[in-house]
């Protein structure tokens, strides 16, 4: 099981996957909005989305868990 954290504080700009998809190293899972600029966070290991702890338009701090991916 891996958990994508947020890089930076920020809102949630787009949640670019659901929970069941399937998705790839490296592959995005949202995007994040900070000082203007659309930074997007990325899954860090092949897997199945399990959960999206995340809506869009919530702020978010450094390190805070987004999605589980199993």
């Amino acid at each position: 099981m891996a958990e994508v954290k947020a890089s930076m504080a920020g809102s949630i700009w787009k949640i670019v996957v659901s929970v069941g998809d399937n998705v790839t190293e490296g592959q995005d899972i949202v995007i994040l909005e900070s000082m203007k600029m659309e930074i997007p966070i990325t899954a860090e290991a092949n897997g199945t989305v399990k959960e999206i702890r995340v809506n869009e338009s919530d702020f978010v701090n450094e390190g805070d868990v987004l999605a589980i991916i199993e």
